[in-house]
């Protein structure tokens, strides 16, 4: 039986490049997101049998800070919030969401707690035409991972 457009377009994955980015309830413009993901801590136990036995795996549940990369284009008085946030000691929290062909959240990545820990100037070549792109490195922690089932 042939499946309706509503029921293709529900079965097909999403476009990476349709997202959007929230810092303490303000949308951010960014041109790229990198490094999400959720880790926890975890250890290796080799006890005095683990030849026989073999080792034990112990999963912690603390989360990890993972570096998330950010890049946003260069723009003209767009940028002080961010320079602010990382001479600050604040923790801000965040939302990444992938978004579907009409601007609804699918999936959504909720990050507890983000300080910004370093700022990359864009690279300056006259001899092209790129764009200014400056390049954020944040360090995270508290990722959660949502789909949006409404």
């Amino acid at each position: 039986m042939a499946q309706g457009v509503e029921q293709q377009l529900g079965s097909y994955p999403l476009p990476a490049y349709n997202f959007r980015v929230v810092v303490d309830g303000q949308s951010m413009a960014f041109t790229k997101v990198g490094g999400l993901q959720r880790e926890h801590q975890s250890v290796i136990y080799q006890h005095g049998l683990s030849d026989f036995e073999g080792p034990t795996f112990i999963k912690y549940f603390r989360d990890k800070y993972v570096d998330l990369s950010f890049d946003r284009g260069v723009a003209p008085g767009s940028a002080q919030w961010l320079y602010d946030w990382l001479e600050s000691d604040d923790a801000r929290s965040m939302e990444i969401d992938l978004l579907d062909a009409a601007g609804e959240v699918v999936v959504r990545w909720t990050v507890a707690k983000a300080f910004v820990v370093k700022v990359g100037a864009p690279s300056f070549d006259a001899s092209t035409g790129e764009v200014a792109v400056d390049n954020v490195t944040v360090k995270a922690a508290g990722i959660q991972v949502k789909e949006k089932t409404d």
